[in-house]
């Protein structure tokens, strides 16, 4: 006798149309095999079964009483299984009642969310989102147990694993601000004007030193840094109130010269350009409701590349 473990599942299929043909010729057709492969299966399933299933009879092939009692439950679990590997049913997103949870910076809060949120409203307006402030070591964990949907930041800050999902929304550059009609910066500062200046940093993990600080030190320079603040929010307004310089991403600092007297300028260091990524895990890859969040978070990443 076969147990669980032993058995090939795949003959399942052959008894099933074993029993609606009762016959090994036609049976074979369905199975898209030869007679003689046709019979071999059924020579299997006899020993798998320990029962001889179809019987010749002066009318035809008949079931056995153990066939006609495996009959209706084999094609029940056939059924199952099918349902089973069917590809996911389609996300439908005006009736959904999905929540999301997103790590970002307020800097990725300021530029997606609102069009997020706006775009949710009018055609999902049953689904949720949750937005965290990004946490100081990378929350792999989260990600891994479904708690975390979603990371949005600078991928060069964030280093996140090399197994979990990367895409990138868009890039910026570093630019300095200062307040129009600056005493001592009028046109793009040179490296001594812009150490000269006092500096607002803004540090959301409380670190005194920055990017360009490491860059500055490399050139044996150092600048004054007069407040350190730990978000986007209040240091554009806090720059256009004093004579202190601001070095931020320009696609924040644009946004920024709309609501306050700002001035725009060039970083007088040589910067790369900062890659704004979407890291998600694997796990959730293929989820239709994961791949229709992405979309979206995508083609407004795109719509700010492009601005």
């Amino acid at each position: 006798m076969s147990n669980l473990r032993t058995f090939d599942l795949n003959l399942l299929v052959a008894f099933d149309v074993l029993m609606r043909e009762l016959n090994v010729t036609r049976a074979a057709e369905q199975m898209f095999i030869t007679q003689s492969a046709m019979s071999h299966v059924l020579h299997r399933l006899r020993q798998q079964l320990d029962d001889a299933l179809l019987v010749k009879t002066p009318t035809g092939m008949k079931p056995t009483e153990r066939a006609l009692a495996l009959i209706e439950p084999v094609r029940a679990l056939l059924t199952e299984m099918e349902q089973l590997i069917q590809p996911p049913s389609e996300f439908d997103v005006g009736t959904s009642q999905r929540r999301f949870v997103l790590a970002a910076t307020d800097y990725m809060e300021f530029l997606l969310i609102p069009e997020l949120s706006g775009l949710i409203e009018q055609t999902a307006p049953g689904i949720d989102i949750h937005v965290k402030r990004t946490e100081s070591s990378f929350p792999v964990a989260q990600l891994e147990n479904g708690s975390l949907d979603v990371v949005l930041g600078f991928e060069s800050v964030l280093n996140a694993p090399a197994h979990l999902c990367c895409q990138k929304l868009f890039d910026d550059q570093m630019v300095c601000v200062v307040r129009q009609n600056h005493p001592m910066i009028r046109n793009a500062p040179s490296l001594e004007d812009y150490i000269a200046v006092p500096h607002i940093l803004i540090s959301w993990k409380g670190t005194p030193a920055g990017i360009i600080d490491q860059y500055l030190l490399e050139l044996g320079l150092e600048r004054r840094i007069k407040l350190i603040v730990p978000n986007f929010l209040s240091a554009p307004l806090i720059v256009a109130q004093t004579d202190m310089i601001l070095s931020l991403p320009y696609k924040i600092a644009e946004r920024f010269t709309k609501f306050v007297p700002l001035e725009i300028f060039p970083v007088p260091i040589k910067l790369p350009a900062y890659d704004l990524v979407m890291i998600w895990h694997p796990l959730r890859d293929k989820d239709p409701a994961h791949l229709w969040l992405r979309d979206k978070i995508l083609t407004i990443g795109r719509n700010i590349d492009g601005l």
